[in-house]
Formats: C-alpha cells, structure tokens, sequence
C-alpha cells in the first residue's frame, strides 16, 4: 500500500489524537504532585494508585503521539479544533477516575468518575465516602484535577507544550473561551497560567495564616489551605473535609474564600488589564457591573426571603449572602448541609439560588453558567430595542457596551448570547424532567440540574452514593456540556461521525 495514501487518510483525526496525546500527557505529569504527596506521607497503596494513572497517561499518550506524528503542521479545522477539546476532556476523565476508585473511597467506578468530571469541569458534586479519612494523595488529586479543569486542560498544553503548533485558536476557543488577551493564543494562554499561579501563592498564603491563627498544625493549615484555594479560585467547590467550609467555623476564613471565590469568576484578560495598572477597566467593564448587580438584588432578595429562618439578620446575612455568591460564582462552598437548603429554605430563595447557579460568572473564567457578559449583552439589547420605539423612525440608534473596549452591540452578539441561554435552559429544563422522573421533588430536581448545569456544586440532598445511575451519568453529561458550553461536545459527536461515514 502506498504510504502517501495512509498518510492521507483521516488525516484530521490523526492530527486530533496527536494533540490530546499531548495533552494526556501534560496531565499525567501534574498526576505526579499527587504520587510525591502520597510518598511523602508513607501512603504506598494511594501512590501505587496513582503511578497506574500517570502510567495510563502516558501510555496513551505515546501511543495518540505516535498515530499523528506527521500532522504536527497541520492546520486544526474549525470542527477538528473543537473535537479535540471534547474528546480529550472525556478521556482526561476516565483515566484520572482510575486511582480514586482503587482507593476505595468510591462504591463504583461510575462513581469515580463523576466525582472526577466534576472536578474538571469545577462542578463539585462529589460522590466520596469518608472523605474525612481519604488519603492526603487522593485529595491533592482531587483539588489538582480542578486546577487543570478551571484552567483549561488544553490550554496548560498551549501554554508549555505546544510551540510551533498552527492553527491553535480553534483550541483555544473549544474550552469556552470566547477572547484572547494577546493576538498569539500561546502567550495568552501563559498570561493565565501566570495570572493563576499568582492567586495560588497570594490565596493559600492567606489560607494557611488564618488557618494556624484558628489552631490547626501548620502542614495541615498549609494543605488545607490549598486545597481550599483552589476549590475557590477554580470556582470548583471542592473541599478536604465533608462539612466544607463549615468545617472551620470561622468568619475570616469565610471571608477570605469569598474573596477567592469573587476573584476565581472575574475574566482572565480583566485580571490582566487591573495586574498591568488598569484600573478603570474594574470600573467601566459591563461584564463586572452585570455580575455585581446579579449578586447584590439576588442575595438582598434571597435575604427577604429567608428573613424568618435566621434568628438575626446578621445571621441571615452571613448564610445568605456567602451561599448566593457561593452559586453565582459557580463555586458551590457551603457552610450548610446539603438537605438544609430543601428542608429550610424557602420556594422562593430555592428559585433565586437556581437563578444564580445558571447565571454563572465570567467568560474566559474559571466559572460555568450563562455568563455575565451574555447577560449584559441581552439587557443592552433589550435597551437598544426600547430606544428605537420610543425615538423617530429617522433616528439612528448605535448601542455599545464596554468590554475591555467599546464595543459596538451587533445582532451577531445578541444571537451568540440567545444561543447559548436556550441551549442552558432546554438542558437545564431536561435536566430538572429527569430528576421528577427518578422520584425527587421539583424543587429538589431544579436545584441539582441548576447545580450540574451551572458547573456549582451546591446539593439539595439528591448527589450521594444511593443517586440511581441513570441520573448519575445524566448529571455527568449535564456538567461536560456545561463547562464546555455545548459547542465542543456538539462538533466532537459531528466530527466522529463524519469520520466514521468517511472510513
């Protein structure tokens, strides 16, 4: 057979698999921070765990590297760039729940895996048992998983492994990012790895102070602290203990991590413009605004509404408003136990929690949800539509909104935005049918997709070991193309099946 001709064959699939092959690999090197914690603290059994991980990884790896050795030049599609991101993040996923379930922490591999896909797509749903016990291994895993996924897993590749890659911007764009700080993809992914490594000294510092001042031993003050940073900087939820943030009884740590938390839904390229002397952008920019005035009429409405639960409203005041931005930010920490929000909370705050879980955070963030910025841009339009009725028919009516820069609001912006609320809205309504179907309350049900959906974390009570499996693997669809924003995981299925009518 002539080997020109197999070289052409499925030639973008092969340069797709080249590319998560990279990325595979980039991850089975951080799974190493894991193996040396579990070492250092003499956890044979979890360490082995993970060296079968990162083993996987880069046996997989070699393996995608090998099949698209001669497509590095090649040039990423549209489709294939978005597949890429797709697969490489279903694959990521089920080979990183293979340690976690040979700790034994999990009843099943099913369950592993979901706790898994929440932690990439910084969801924080977790199906762990005796976490309080879980090996110190296992919960750096845990807490490194939502770093690579608040990051990007593809964009930690762009950022270190790719040089000399054309056609990266598809990529880039796969893991819902919709802007570039730099003209040159690989620069602006380091930006925001420079940026997150900056929080990440900054915030566990912080953590680790206030954690000794509360009397913890100082390796614990330091672990937990990172751990926490990263559950709030990568708005994952995640926590190294089963009461969460509750565990610490403390108002300066909640104070700390809500910072975290507002800091973790701000976009990378706004971090960028303030870090670089910028100010004003913290000021003008109609994504900040959209986000704090969502945060503030949602958590003073939903102070109203819980105003007879809370003996005080400073109590109410505490509860409510950490757990709103806790939602809106897409963080999921809670200083509550999950069936608390079903069994004492109100119709109403349920319904405005729900709203602030689907509403999200930032674009180019670490955070899920609809986004501010889409917010913003549908109120404007709403504006602009309202001005061209009331003003002349002569008059000419040019709305624009400030993001980063003028930008002047075009039918192409409010149809992006209009998109992806109703695929959140069809998905989180699938989402909320499903739950009814297994038997849960309505309320309850709304609560969980709003969570799975919005990439939270936050739990009404239905998340835990006895869930049905159907909801389980519903819930894990519901998180991936939450995170993704749909896009990817669309051209992902479209480009494998073009491949396969081809092949």
């Amino acid at each position: 057979m002539d080997k020109s001709v197999f070289k052409s064959d499925h030639i973008e699939l092969r340069h797709v698999l080249y590319m998560t092959g990279k990325t595979l690999s980039a991850i089975g090197l951080v799974e190493i921070i894991a193996v040396i914690t579990s070492l250092l603290y003499k956890e044979w059994n979890m360490a082995f765990n993970l060296m079968i991980g990162t083993g996987l990884f880069f046996v997989l790896s070699f393996i995608f590297i090998f099949i698209g050795r001669d497509t590095k030049d090649q040039r990423f599609s549209w489709g294939a760039g978005m597949s890429m991101v797709g697969l490489t993040w279903a694959l990521g996923g089920l080979i990183s729940a293979i340690p976690p379930y040979l700790s034994g922490h999990f009843a099943s591999y099913l369950d592993a895996f979901f706790e898994v896909m929440s932690g990439y797509t910084t969801t924080g749903l977790v199906l762990i048992q005796d976490l309080d016990h879980a090996p110190m291994g296992l919960n750096m895993w845990r807490h490194l998983i939502t770093y690579i996924g608040g990051q990007g897993m593809v964009l930690m590749t762009l950022s270190f492994l790719a040089s000399g890659m054309r056609g990266l911007l598809k990529v880039y764009m796969g893991e819902a990012r919709d802007e570039q700080i730099f003209p040159n993809v690989i620069h602006t992914a380091r930006i925001i790895w420079f940026v997150s490594l900056l929080y990440l000294v900054l915030g566990t510092t912080a953590l680790t102070i206030t954690g000794v001042l509360i009397g913890l031993p100082l390796d614990m003050a330091f672990f937990r602290g990172l751990w926490m940073f990263l559950g709030g900087w990568d708005t994952a939820g995640f926590a190294p203990q089963s009461q969460n943030a509750m565990y610490f009884h403390s108002t300066s740590y909640e104070i700390i991590s809500m910072m975290i938390m507002l800091l973790g839904t701000i976009n990378f390229a706004l971090h960028y413009f303030i870090l670089s002397g910028n100010y004003k952008e913290g000021i003008r920019n109609a994504e900040i605004k959209s986000l704090f005035v969502t945060i503030t009429s949602l958590s003073v409405l939903g102070i109203i509404a819980l105003k007879v639960v809370y003996s005080t409203p400073i109590i109410a005041f505490r509860k409510v408003f950490y757990h709103f931005v806790s939602a809106h930010t897409g963080t999921g920490f809670a200083t509550l136990y999950s069936q608390q929000f079903f069994y004492e909370w109100s119709d109403a705050a349920i319904i405005l929690i729900v709203i602030a879980m689907l509403a999200g955070g930032s674009v180019c963030s670490t955070a899920g949800g609809i986004k501010a910025l889409r917010i913003a841009i549908l109120a404007n339009a709403l504006v602009n539509d309202i001005k061209k009725m009331i003003r002349p028919d002569s008059a000419v009516v040019v709305e624009k909104f400030h993001h980063l820069k003028e930008v002047a609001l075009q039918d192409r912006h409010v149809r992006n935005a209009s998109i992806i609320v109703l695929l959140y809205i069809v998905t989180f309504t699938i989402g909320t049918l499903a739950g009814t179907f297994y038997g849960y309350p309505l309320k309850q049900a709304m609560f969980e997709s709003a969570s799975a959906l919005g990439n939270v974390g936050l739990s009404s009570g239905i998340t835990q070991p006895s869930m049905p499996d159907g909801l389980k693997v519903i819930y894990i669809f519901m998180m991936w193309v939450g995170r993704l924003e749909f896009m990817s995981v669309i051209a992902l299925f479209a480009f494998l099946f073009k491949e396969a009518r081809e092949g």
